[in-house]
């Protein structure tokens, strides 16, 4: 599949996959932080999201080839790999069954446990369907009725990160929803390593996260004993977007290490 994306910068590649629900607009000012350490930065739209193609295959394994695909196509050699949430799975994922691809791996507020469903993604799913476009003209009106789902004004702006016009009267989500709702139990996958990765690898929690609980650190360093274990006390689930200078400062010390 031909992944779409951005890219910034000149010289060792770095590669970062956003989450569920998420686009490779939400990390543009960190790529361009990483870019001047002298890397080129591709940040990828997972499929069936942003601006890449849709699929009703939605699923690690295809997320894992579509990567090594984009990975082949490029022609990179040993990169930095970096993934958030569901990015995280399919960087842990590729690194453990490709080690050669890569030269380091950042995982960010992820573990290799398999979870149990969450509510609240379906939740987001059903508010976002509730739109509809036919009637509703602007992103305020779009809020507004996020608003009756979803409390927080941080998750709906992320959310309406999604939106773009699809005719010059009509706004419509990016994302395929239906692809999304119909394979969300498997995006809470476990991972089981055959074999652990020889390679440098950091992961950044955030304090007030459950996914990434004191109990799932032992697995992680069984897979990863170079692991370097990081935690952003102040941060939930979106570690990067809520404490982005401390979280930039800890990759930043990892590339250089």
């Amino acid at each position: 599949m031909q992944l779409f994306y951005r890219t910034y910068g000149q010289g060792k590649p770095f590669i970062i996959l956003h989450g569920l629900f998420g686009i490779s607009d939400n990390w543009v000012s960190f790529s361009k932080k990483i870019a001047e350490l002298g890397y080129q930065v591709f940040v990828l739209d997972q499929r069936n999201h942003g601006q890449s193609p849709h699929s009703p295959n939605f699923n690690y394994l295809a997320l894992v080839d579509d990567l090594f695909e984009f990975i082949d196509e490029h022609e990179l050699e040993n990169a930095v790999i970096l993934g958030h949430s569901m990015g995280g799975k399919v960087a842990i994922r590729f690194a453990l069954e490709n080690p050669d691809y890569l030269s380091k791996l950042i995982v960010v507020d992820i573990s290799l446990r398999q979870y149990p469903p969450r509510d609240y993604h379906l939740k987001v799913i059903r508010a976002m369907k509730k739109i509809d476009f036919s009637i509703v003209k602007n992103r305020k009106e779009v809020n507004t009725i996020l608003s009756e789902d979803i409390e927080s004004p941080r998750i709906r702006q992320f959310i309406m990160k999604n939106l773009y016009r699809k005719e010059k009267d009509e706004l419509a989500w990016r994302m395929c929803l239906d692809a999304i709702a119909n394979n969300l139990d498997e995006m809470f996958d476990g991972i089981e390593p055959e074999n652990p990765l020889d390679k440098p690898a950091l992961v950044v929690r955030g304090g007030k996260s459950d996914y990434v609980l004191d109990s799932d650190l032992p697995p992680i360093k069984i897979a990863f004993p170079q692991a370097e274990i990081k935690t952003i006390p102040n941060a939930t689930h979106w570690v990067h977007a809520e404490e982005p200078e401390l979280f930039f400062k800890y990759v930043y010390e990892f590339l250089i290490d």
